[in-house]
């Protein structure tokens, strides 16, 4: 069960955004993914947990942030209900989407599973609804996802490999790297993996 801690900052200036504490592991239904985010101010400014099936579709999502929340999965695309920090209303929202993105790392390991690619795929579009902070305010993207190479690395502990992606925001034509083995993200924009207590996962 990897276990360890991101430091998140905005992609463009660096600026610092939240320390993430994380732990996550393969089990019988799939994946799940677990942390508390913490921000620069050492106050905690939310959470993440989320449990993909084997397929690598979100059965269960629930944010945290700025006292609001927001509760999903996969159904009829993917269906949430966003809760206000007074907790008096809350609005269901339901798009033609594969699955849910975020600033949280968890959310790149779960598009890899849900695509699946391999070095001889090509490009793959997919349909995310993006919760994007501080209000976790829900907005629809679409993505290509292209694995570019996956390499094996030695550590102390054995092998490790890794893959390189390649994302396109369709929209807008940006591109980035994410790099990933098993389950935990090794850098991505905005991302930084500053500890890591247990390997990776190694999903079958």
């Amino acid at each position: 069960m990897p276990r360890g801690r991101y430091s998140l900052h905005d992609p463009h200036d660096h600026t610092p955004l939240a320390e993430e504490h994380f732990h996550c592991a393969p089990g019988p239904s799939g994946w799940r993914y677990v942390s508390q985010l913490t921000a620069p101010s050492g106050d905690h400014s939310g959470s993440v947990d989320l449990t993909l099936d084997e397929l690598g579709r979100p059965i269960r999502l629930e944010l945290h942030a700025a006292s609001w929340q927001v509760r999903g999965a996969a159904l009829d695309g993917v269906t949430w209900v966003r809760t206000d920090p007074t907790g008096t209303h809350a609005t269901e929202g339901n798009a033609s989407a594969h699955a849910f993105t975020g600033t949280s790392p968890a959310f790149l390991v779960a598009t890899t599973r849900l695509l699946r690619l391999t070095p001889a795929t090509t490009a793959t579009r997919v349909r995310l609804v993006a919760f994007t902070d501080p209000v976790l305010a829900p907005r629809t993207v679409d993505q290509s996802w292209a694995l570019l190479k996956r390499e094996a690395h030695a550590t102390d502990n054995g092998s490790l490999t890794v893959d390189e992606y390649q994302v396109t925001a369709l929209d807008t034509g940006e591109q980035h790297t994410v790099h990933i083995a098993g389950d935990v993200v090794l850098a991505a924009p905005g991302i930084e993996l500053e500890d890591l207590e247990s390997p990776p996962s190694a999903f079958a």
